[in-house]
């Protein structure tokens, strides 16, 4: 009895507290689930604004890093610090898988269609890709929380936008006007005897003409010491704003590889190197102690899956693009958005 009486509430006040809270949730459950459900599909779309920005910039030569730290200046995902340095690192995965859906029959050595000197050359190119890796990861896993913690301010991504939209202008215009010498000593050394110096002859655009002369004109020609060369120029692509795909074209231009076979083999090895960055940062979020919570996994999801079906569309865009173009207009965006970078943060900050 004793005990069945101090258990009892008292009355008036405890015997009503637990029909008070339960017609409190009644009252208030379906407002707030409706607010926190609209609070996550707001998140949810901009994760798939970032997924949108990632699959865009991924592949062309504008740095994807430098737009996705731009866009945090105006669209911030409410989640914590640790899971927005993994995400921005792990949402390449869906960049990347599109590269493996895109190119899986140039990339399968196992493939029965091929010949047997098809095979070999699959696993030379595989070879040459990992080969290609390694100045990246001897230089990247140690330096990358210190490049994360000292580069990555918006004047550092500013410098490095213009300054290899520059490094495009310049390296297509000498590859133009090279192209451009040797086509006309051509023409003069092939000209027949009725040749007439006011001729003008149609001739192919400047464009054109440079990746004409280029000495590397498919993946097959591709030699070990230029894939080693193209990976040690993906090193600079550490420094936000630089872009690692135009870090990677520019070394594939200076070393005599034609616009498509820089942005192909630019594509391949970015395989290896994103699947590692983002193993290495998911490592780091659980070290932490961190767990994914199920809105954190939701937002990955999306942002991964709008890279993944972007991607295929700009990769796409792009390998047709250059077959006609030079890469002159990725150098002027560049410019163009690293001067707006500089005049933003200087007026508004």
């Amino acid at each position: 009895m004793i005990e069945s009486a101090s258990a009892a509430p008292p009355p008036g006040k405890g015997a009503s507290t637990q029909p008070r809270r339960a017609r409190a949730r009644r009252r208030d459950g379906p407002a707030v689930r409706e607010g926190r459900f609209r609070l996550n599909i707001f998140e949810l779309l901009k994760a798939a604004l970032y997924g949108l920005v990632e699959g865009i910039t991924e592949w062309l030569p504008v740095s994807s890093t430098g737009h996705m730290l731009l866009l945090k200046q105006f669209v911030t995902l409410d989640v914590t610090k640790d899971f927005w340095d993994m995400f921005l690192v792990v949402i390449q995965l869906g960049a990347i898988l599109a590269v493996c859906v895109m190119f899986f029959g140039a990339l399968n050595p196992f493939s029965k269609a091929k010949s047997t000197q098809e095979r070999k050359g699959t696993w030379k190119l595989w070879g040459q890709i990992i080969v290609a890796c390694l100045p990246a990861a001897i230089i990247g896993i140690p330096l990358d929380d210190w490049m994360e913690d000292h580069l990555g301010s918006p004047f550092v991504i500013a410098a490095a936008l213009i300054f290899y939209g520059i490094a495009f202008i310049a390296i297509e215009t000498a590859r133009e006007h090279k192209a451009e010498r040797i086509a006309i000593e051509r023409s003069f050394k092939a000209r027949p005897q009725h040749f007439k110096p006011n001729s003008q002859p149609i001739a192919p655009s400047k464009a054109a003409l440079a990746d004409v002369d280029a000495r590397v004109q498919s993946i097959g020609e591709l030699g070990w010491g230029t894939a080693i060369g193209i990976g040690i120029f993906q090193v600079l692509s550490m420094v936000p704003g630089t872009s690692r795909s135009g870090s990677t074209i520019i070394g594939g231009l200076l070393l005599g590889c034609s616009r498509t076979v820089a942005a192909e083999f630019t594509f391949y090895l970015a395989i290896p190197v994103m699947v590692g960055a983002s193993g290495l940062r998911l490592v780091k979020f659980f070290l932490k102690g961190n767990a994914f919570t199920s809105m954190e996994l939701a937002i990955l999801g999306v942002g991964c899956l709008v890279a993944f079906v972007v991607s295929i569309l700009v990769i796409r865009f792009l390998m047709g693009f250059i077959k006609k173009h030079d890469f002159k207009p990725f150098g002027w965006y560049r410019i163009v958005l690293g001067v707006a970078v500089v005049a933003y943060f200087l007026l508004v900050h």
